[in-house]
């Protein structure tokens, strides 16, 4: 451990001698559920310099996306919309998540941008709800995340 960095190596278990499968580092600097937060692993030859910070869940921090991931949809990254029931939300958009599940069927019904289909998100970890996936016919799809039920690790 170097200044609350640990270091791991995975090898390949058929090839130990061979180069490594995957390389990791992890934070014991910042408090998570085990005390340990992670950060997302990386095969050595993407590994880089520049830090990119996960964006995670902020109930059990388990990770949602990346700031990478960020995008303008109609000008604005930040929307602010309420529900039928007057329900507010500020929301930003993603372009890729990859903690997320979904329920419940896709509907156009009440969307907050136009030819747009919503479906619910949830953490796929702790099951939350996190925001929605939205989804036109032509192909195109983003998510709206909850911005408070976010994190940046």
């Amino acid at each position: 451990m170097v200044g609350g960095l640990f270091h791991f190596t995975v090898l390949n278990p058929l090839h130990p001698t061979k180069k490594p499968m995957l390389s990791f580092n992890l934070r014991s600097d910042q408090p998570s559920r085990t005390g340990i937060s992670k950060e997302t692993p990386q095969p050595l030859d993407e590994q880089s310099t520049e830090v990119v910070h996960e964006i995670v869940c902020r109930q059990c921090r388990y990770g949602i996306t990346s700031q990478t991931q960020r995008i303008q949809i109609d000008n604005a990254h930040r929307h602010t919309f309420a529900n039928p029931e007057g329900i507010v939300f500020e929301i930003g958009c993603y372009k890729k998540v990859w903690g997320c599940g979904y329920t419940g069927p896709s509907s156009a019904e009440f969307t907050w941008f136009p030819g747009y289909q919503w479906r619910i998100a949830i953490c796929a970890n702790c099951l939350i709800h996190l925001g929605w996936r939205f989804s036109s016919d032509e192909g195109h799809s983003f998510h709206g995340l909850i911005t408070d039920r976010l994190s940046i690790s």
